[in-house]
């Protein structure tokens, strides 16, 4: 007869070799390329069809969301644009107040991007293992920062995993 033991050994998970943790891809970030931008939002994302989503999501599906963000922001951010020029002009004489109109307009436009998106993904995306978000991601050789469209991956459970 052997003997079992029943004693509880302490695994160190900052050790173990990377295969064994389950990790998530990079999430896909999709830049603006219009040519409107209000304070890091941008009126139009790209609307090409990321290759590392193939076999994920249907293009037809990813097409009509980012059309519709596209459709979305192609109305308010040129309004956006009117009211900043003309807060601009006025700005003097108006110790900055006509500034307060844009800075809200602006954020009103995220709020409601933000609910689009959350929509999206309780629609479609969270089905299917994705997190749509927006997020503001510093400018490549520059101090400035931009909001871009991010496709975080959903983590898989682990079943290997002690609880």
């Amino acid at each position: 007869m052997s003997e079992q033991s029943d004693e509880i050994v302490e695994v160190d998970l900052d050790n173990l070799p990377s295969y064994v943790l389950s990790t998530t891809p990079e999430p896909l970030k999709i830049r603006g390329i219009g040519r409107m931008t209000v304070f890091g939002l941008n009126n139009k994302f790209n609307t090409d069809y990321p290759s590392s989503l193939t076999g994920k999501i249907a293009s037809e599906e990813f097409d009509a969301t980012i059309g519709r963000i596209n459709s979305f922001l192609g109305h308010t951010v040129p309004f956006t644009v009117r009211w900043l020029l003309c807060g601009v002009l006025c700005c003097c004489c108006t110790g900055g107040c006509s500034m307060i109109p844009v800075v809200y307009l602006n954020k009103r436009t995220r709020v409601r991007l933000d609910k689009a998106l959350s929509w999206e993904n309780s629609r479609l995306y969270h089905k299917l293992g994705f997190h749509l978000r927006l997020s503001k991601e510093p400018i490549v050789d520059s101090n400035l920062k931009e909001y871009v469209l991010l496709i975080e991956f959903l983590p898989k459970e682990d079943i290997y995993r002690p609880d």
